[in-house]
């Protein structure tokens, strides 16, 4: 006889969200010298089976006293326990539930004894072996946490709304195929697009669209008033947690403690891509999402997408629409299949993105201490209580997500297009006052004191001197007279003369400065003999040169008192010159201040746009929900403008009607790139060139009436420059022109659309610069439910869509209803209208939309399924970090490094 081992089954461990299992395995002695008290017996299993510590599930009875030995030298690893009777025994392992028949081995060891092969049967009376076959643990695949499957009924914990849009190909509306019709001559009128002939297309008006029908590529769906939304809603649950990939490691000697403090740092990401000449993606990982759960990101990831048609809604509607390409089956099965595909193609990549983003959204940096630095972190201390050196990983605690997408409805739409939707929306201005340059480290000139008339005294004498016609000495106690018509002074006699003018030179008081002309400033002051004594001197005075200070006394009556010479003293009156030397110099020292405070104001000026620029890269931007109702007010407007529903006009009624059977509040809107604005912007920039907003000239003096004028910025700053273009060549390189925009060292990355030029909104986000910028927009509305047939009737009215093209026959697909063979247009939008009513106005179909958040997760087959109506048709599993980290103990192989 020898031993008997017998597969006992397995069982689930107590422990909740636990994968692996407890394996028993039954042991039975033939004899009592087959087993002895104190030995260990165990089964030796291959290396690759994963089986667990029994010592990390304390308390579990048929783990107690198990252990688990590895045998590098072997490939095994022994799970057994020590014998404490002579009578049978159980052996037990946790290990994963994944099984197959495999070679076991069963060995047994003494104490102070190397392991011993014992051979054993599977069956009594058996044959035995030192290998036998039974059922054992098998690798599996690699698990983390528990299956999905043991997660039905969980309720989801968020959820998000969206849609996908397809246009319906065939009728021509006017909103659309009106503005290509105008290509070819005059844009139709309204009533062009009604009437039998207008049905069949057969119209003179409408020839030049019928060219465009069932062209390659199509422009049907582009022109046509009507698609369908598929709405959806994706799912979050909240499974099960597990440790994941170490962020740290430790080791510790023998009663060592060490305390642990982890700091945790938080990235911003935002998601970049831009799209090249050849279509490749490069995607610059900066800056997207500082969200910690999937959910939450999924949301945020939805409203910076501006590939989104936008929407608003306080009744929490959808928060995304994505335009797939027109369906040619008008059937609801077919288009939700259609669109349940994109949805899982984007939900999957966008969830994947965006858990990847999360993924490292965190950082921890963990620093051995041997004080506390900061009580508000976060501590761990760890300590080995063992005789032996202990290693342990530091491991991140992992949360597994589960996403579950479901069809919740399809709603008929109205789409037509706007023209300029931005031009109604206002920009927010930067207040930022420019204080005034400091001129205090110049120093004005100080201007020239006025020149004045100066007064001087002058002193000369007036001689006695025999003029040449005098034939005698003259007398000196004579009184001398002018004789009349000569310039000589006589005392009666016809022989005696002397001379009566005298010419004299006095000194400038300062250059410049003239004499006056006016003689009668010359003032007489004094006139004294050679004795000192007052003599007669009555004399006039000619100005001769007024430059040197030369005049003339010309004497009419004197009397020298017996002396040879009369000194005689004036005061004259000197003129300032015309243009005063120092007025030069100061107008020279003004010209030279003027400079140098203008060099300050533009320096001062040039800091001001620096510190702007840097200040307007900074604002955040305005809640995008505020944005969005915004747009879709101008965009309403823009439509009420242009239908022209009533005659005379009236706004209210129209606004009214509208509401009446179109959800405006649940208006989307896809937006137009700005380059498919008419005109040529492919065309370069020149010098004259000026962009959005280029940098306006600093003023520093108020504008009247206007308060704030020069102290507001509207926008980015544009600036015109230029560079040598490729091929340049002196001596006159050849000059390419640009319109830049303005960025500093502390500015934040310009937004979208600056390399472009774009009008962009300081406080707006990328979705707001695009929606100034575009030349249009596709708005679609949905109808509302129940109202599908009553909206397919306003819109054929002229004055609306019309009905162009609505009797041509409908192209029957696969798929397909068979009530839509050898229809019209019309009719199958008619019999689809009706069954949309129906479906949208379904109490089952409405409970079946919100079942999930009744009966809770319900696990999909395979993962994904073309989606039927209100169905669920998408599932997978995200894993996410958390912020804990588990220290967990681990052993090496001292040999091969191996961890074991």
């Amino acid at each position: 006889m020898s031993i008997v081992v017998t597969f006992a089954g397995r069982a689930p461990l107590p422990t909740a969200g636990s994968w692996y299992q407890i394996w028993s395995y039954r042991v039975q002695p033939s004899s009592p010298a087959d087993l002895r008290p104190g030995q260990r017996i165990a089964l030796a299993l291959p290396a690759d089976v994963d089986l667990r510590d029994p010592a990390l599930f304390p308390g579990v009875p048929a783990l107690e006293g198990a252990f688990i030995e590895a045998d590098p030298g072997s490939g095994r690893q022994y799970a057994g326990r020590s014998v404490t009777g002579t009578g049978a025994l159980t052996l037990s392992f946790v290990a994963p539930p994944t099984e197959s028949d495999r070679d076991l081995l069963l060995v047994t060891r003494s104490p102070g004894q190397p392991w011993t092969v014992t051979p054993f049967a599977t069956a009594s009376g058996g044959p035995t072996g030192p290998v036998r076959v039974l059922t054992a643990p098998v690798p599996g695949p690699v698990r983390v946490g528990r299956p999905v499957g043991e997660f039905a009924g969980t309720l989801p914990y968020a959820s998000e709304l969206f849609g996908v849009y397809q246009p319906l190909p065939g009728w021509l509306g006017y909103s659309g195929a009106g503005r290509l019709a105008a290509l070819r001559g005059p844009r139709p009128g309204p009533e062009a697009f009604a009437g039998p002939a207008a049905r069949a297309l057969e119209s003179p008006e409408l020839a030049a669209l019928a060219r465009f029908v069932g062209q390659d590529p199509p422009t049907e769906g582009i022109l046509s008033p009507v698609g369908l939304v598929n709405l959806f809603r994706q799912y979050f649950f909240e499974f099960d947690t597990f440790l994941g990939a170490p962020a740290g490691h430790l080791w510790l000697s023998p009663g060592g403690m060490v305390e642990l403090v982890e700091t945790t740092t938080r990235r911003t990401l935002v998601e970049r891509t831009a799209s090249q000449s050849e279509e490749t993606t490069r995607k610059s990982e900066e800056t997207l999402t500082d969200q910690s759960d999937v959910a939450d990101a999924v949301k945020e990831s939805n409203a910076n997408d501006t590939s989104l048609g936008a929407t608003v809604s306080a009744g929490g509607s959808f928060a995304g629409v994505y335009h797939a390409d027109a369906s040619a089956s008008f059937a609801t099965k077919s288009t939700t299949g259609k669109s349940s595909e994109l949805t899982h193609k984007h939900t999957r990549t966008q969830s994947s993105k965006v858990s990847s983003e999360i993924r490292r959204n965190f950082t921890t940096t963990f620093k051995t201490v041997t004080e506390t630095t900061d009580t508000s972190s976060r501590r761990y201390v760890v300590q080995n209580t063992t005789d032996r050196l202990a290693n342990y990983e530091l491991r991140r605690k992992m949360r597994k997500v589960g996403v579950q997408v479901q069809h919740i409805g399809t709603r008929m739409s109205w789409q037509v297009f706007v023209n300029a939707p931005g031009r109604l929306l206002g920009l927010g201005e930067l207040v930022d006052v420019v204080p005034a340059p400091d001129l205090t480290s110049l120093r004005k000139p100080e201007p020239p004191e006025p020149l004045t008339p100066i007064l001087t005294t002058f002193t000369g004498t007036f001689p006695i001197q025999e003029h040449p016609d005098s034939t005698n000495a003259p007398h000196n106690d004579a009184d001398w007279r002018r004789q009349d018509g000569f310039d000589r002074m006589w005392r009666g006699e016809e022989d005696e003369y002397i001379v009566a003018d005298f010419d004299y030179g006095a000194i400038p008081p300062a250059p410049g400065y003239t004499l006056s002309t006016n003689p009668d400033f010359v003032q007489f002051v004094s006139a004294k003999n050679g004795h000192g004594t007052d003599a007669k001197f009555l004399v006039k005075y000619v100005i001769q040169r007024p430059d040197t200070g030369r005049f003339q006394v010309r004497a009419d009556n004197v009397h020298f008192g017996g002396t040879s010479t009369i000194t005689f003293t004036l005061q004259l009156r000197w003129e300032p010159p015309a243009v005063n030397p120092a007025d030069v110099a100061y107008q020279a020292a003004m010209v030279q201040y003027g400079k140098d405070v203008a060099a300050l104001q533009r320096k001062a000026y040039a800091a001001a746009v620096r510190d702007r620029t840097t200040l307007l890269s900074k604002v955040r931007p305005r809640p995008a929900e505020d944005l969005r109702k915004e747009e879709r007010h101008s965009v309403f407007a823009h439509l009420l403008e242009q239908l022209r529903l009533f005659d005379p006009r009236d706004a209210h009624l129209e606004a009214e009607l509208i509401r009446q059977i179109f959800d405006v509040d649940e208006m989307l809107y896809f937006v137009s790139p700005e380059f498919w604005r008419p005109g040529d912007l492919s065309a370069p920039a020149g010098p004259d060139s000026l962009g959005r907003y280029p940098v306006p000239p600093a003023r520093w003096d108020g504008v009247e009436g206007d308060p704030l004028a020069g102290e507001t910025v509207p926008t980015a700053y544009a600036r015109t420059s230029s560079h040598n273009a490729p091929d340049a060549k002196a001596p006159e390189p050849a000059q390419e022109w640009r319109v830049d925009y303005l960025l500093t060292a502390d500015s934040q990355p310009a937004p979208m659309g600056s390399s472009l030029g774009w009008l962009v909104q300081t406080d707006g986000d990328e979705r707001r610069n695009e929606f100034l910028n575009s030349a249009w927009v596709k708005a679609v509305l949905p109808i509302r439910p129940g109202h599908e047939l009553e909206a397919l009737g306003w819109l054929t009215k002229a004055g609306v869509e019309g009905e162009a093209a609505l009797g041509r026959p409908y192209a029957w697909q696969e798929g397909d209803p068979d009530e839509y063979r050898d229809q019209t247009i019309g009719r199958v939008l008619e019999l689809l209208a009706a069954e949309l009513a129906a479906s949208n106005t379904s109490v089952p179909h409405t409970l079946a939309g919100e079942q999930v958040f009744e009966t809770g997760f319900d696990p999909l087959a395979g993962g994904f399924r073309p989606a039927l109506p209100y169905q669920v048709f998408d599932q997978w599993v995200e894993v996410l970090p958390t912020d804990q980290v588990v220290a967990v103990e681990v052993t090496y192989d001292p040999k091969t490094g191996q961890q074991l």
